[in-house]
């Protein structure tokens, strides 16, 4: 049952999404698609959600019409309540059968307790075929399936199973017995230390779940054994990572040393930090090589490696704006090549769509290909016209009277309305799209699409945001993604610090 304030919640939510009853289901975790719409149905006839009284007044008729049915339809309890569709609960109909005729009920009698002892000497007649499961359960006072029910509790499925199918083939020699054992132990040995190798591989060195800790480095394998060695002998321990002794001990006496990366493994993970977790060794390479630090990228790669810091990555999904030939499309002048000798020469857009458990969020920028920038960019809830129209008229601010760039899309809806074609023609700008179907004619902004979501939207839980929260942090991300991301291709500057070093206003 759900509260007052949940169900008023959930309809406040149904409304302000549009009435999406899968948008509010996803950010709250409930109801049911029919509850919430029941909910709403409520509010539209009375104007406010109605709280339930469940605790509703029978008279003494229905009282004395469900005992006597009780009595007269067997004693159920249950049976009663589905055909007379009252009182709502158990204890209530019991109340009443202990109120009108407290010495009539029927009562079960107490179950009879069982020892321990009791219970394995059944167990074992039952395992040894000192009876049939049948005969024990008489001499016990119990229905047949007891035993087997005391054999599972006492031995567990997989003993049974290993018991069942072993009890004929048994050594008769103390001796026998005594090896079977020792080799079993030893198979338990053997698989606790499987076990707690898998484990420290994933919580010790941060490895995903399933990695084979074969494939560790010889330093990871070092920190992995030291740490199990106050449980485990050595030798098995390097046995079972395929790590020869030598190598074990070159290592050892290798981290006995000081780091001599110690301060640039801090460094490196203060940037990683201030990038979110975004950089790669590329990048983190070209800032230290910014701040005056001379190392190579193999020896940034492999702090990095060490250290576990591995940027954002994440799987990609494709938003297609393309609704079919609603008007005659301009040629492709862009023709792939997306070099720009100066700012406002060339500019990309393209539509892409973010799902989080708030709802659908699309973005449309203007990217120049000049440096990268993005120009302008607006989001909505929807991937409208006016969506597209929004960023071009940002941009179009933004030139002077000289500039008169070309604009390419893709063969969307939203770039073929008078709206977009509007805009273009009064500011002098040049349509240009790709060719149908063909995303890479407008891969330079697939690219910056692909980015954006690799470092910014996947792998990470939207759960508990709100549309303009995540609105926000886009908004952030692009901001950054101007003034402070660097890029290989412009030496290991941002687009902002890029168009700073040349002299030209950003």
């Amino acid at each position: 049952m759900y509260s007052y304030e949940e169900k008023r919640r959930a309809v406040e939510l149904y409304i302000r999404y549009d009435k999406s009853c899968a948008a509010v289901i996803n950010e709250l975790g409930y109801p049911s698609r029919g509850a919430l719409l029941d909910w709403y149905k409520d509010y539209l006839e009375h104007g406010e959600i109605r709280e339930v009284n469940r605790y509703r007044r029978y008279t003494n008729e229905q009282k004395r019409a469900a005992v006597e049915h009780y009595f007269e339809h067997g004693r159920c309890v249950a049976r009663t309540m589905r055909a007379l569709g009252y009182p709502g609960s158990k204890e209530l109909l019991s109340g009443w059968i202990e109120e009108l005729a407290p010495d009539r009920r029927k009562t079960r009698p107490a179950a009879r307790s069982f020892t321990y002892e009791q219970k394995r000497d059944a167990v074992v007649a039952l395992e040894s075929r000192n009876g049939s499961a049948k005969e024990l359960a008489a001499q016990a006072g119990v229905t047949r399936c007891i035993p087997y029910k005391w054999k599972r509790q006492l031995l567990g499925k997989e003993a049974v199973h290993k018991m069942m199918a072993d009890v004929t083939n048994l050594p008769d020699d103390a001796d026998e017995l005594r090896a079977e054992v020792a080799s079993l132990e030893k198979q338990v040995r053997e698989l606790e230390l499987k076990k707690a190798i898998l484990e420290g591989t994933v919580e010790l060195l941060g490895k995903e779940p399933g990695a084979d800790p074969n494939r560790l480095t010889n330093r990871e394998k070092t920190l992995l054994v030291d740490s199990l060695r106050s449980a485990h002998k050595l030798r098995d321990l390097l046995a079972a990572l395929s790590m020869p002794r030598s190598s074990y001990q070159y290592q050892v006496e290798t981290m006995r040393h000081p780091d001599k990366h110690a301060d640039l493994r801090a460094r490196v993970a203060d940037l990683f930090t201030a990038s979110d977790g975004r950089y790669g060794y590329r990048r983190i390479h070209l800032n230290l090589r910014s701040e005056g630090i001379k190392v190579s990228e193999k020896v940034v790669a492999r702090v990095m490696r060490e250290d576990g810091l591995v940027a954002k990555r994440g799987k990609r999904r494709r938003y297609s704006s393309y609704k079919g030939e609603v008007s005659d499309a301009p040629e492709n002048l862009i023709n792939r090549d997306f070099r720009a000798s100066s700012p406002n020469e060339k500019w990309l857009t393209d539509i892409t769509e973010f799902r989080i458990p708030a709802g659908k969020l699309y973005l449309s920028p203007i990217i120049d290909c000049f440096d990268g920038m993005v120009v302008s960019w607006s989001m909505s809830t929807s991937p409208s016209a006016e969506l597209a129209n929004l960023s071009l008229a940002a941009a179009i601010s933004t030139l002077d009277g000289s500039e008169r760039p070309i604009c390419h899309s893709d063969r969307g809806c939203h770039y073929r309305w008078p709206g977009w074609m509007g805009l273009c023609e009064r500011a002098g700008v040049t349509r240009s799209m790709s060719k149908k179907g063909c995303s890479p004619d407008n891969s330079a902004c697939e690219g910056f699409f692909g980015r954006l979501k690799v470092e910014m939207f996947y792998g990470l839980s939207w759960k508990g945001w709100s549309v303009e929260e995540f609105i926000a942090e886009v908004n952030r991300y692009i901001n950054w993604y101007n003034k402070q991301r660097i890029k290989t291709s412009l030496g290991g500057l941002s687009p902002v610090g890029y168009r700073e070093k040349l002299g030209i206003a950003a």
